[in-house]
């Protein structure tokens, strides 16, 4: 029995479509926050948080650079999520 507004029950399903596997933004936020050298906070998946701006990035990292420490090269898989610092870069 179908419902009302559906097709005969044997009516082959029609699924969504899975979405994209990137959309680039990713690239363009980084891009943009790269750019203006916005202080970041990143934390990373074992709870460590660290912090300084983004420099570069690619596919697979991000360079986070930082004032009086060394840079740091960090892969994303390794990243829970990157925030953005209120305070600003003097």
């Amino acid at each position: 029995m179908a419902f009302h507004g559906q097709g005969p029950s044997n009516a082959p399903r029609k699924g969504r479509t899975p979405p994209a596997p990137e959309t680039s933004q990713e690239a363009a936020y980084l891009k943009g926050i790269g750019e203006k050298q916005k202080p970041v906070s990143i934390k990373l998946v074992d709870g460590e948080v660290v912090r300084g701006w983004i420099e570069y990035y690619d596919r697979d990292m991000v360079r986070l650079t930082r004032d009086d420490k060394p840079n740091l090269f960090i892969f994303k898989h390794d990243i829970l999520y990157i925030a953005e610092d209120a305070e600003k870069r003097p």
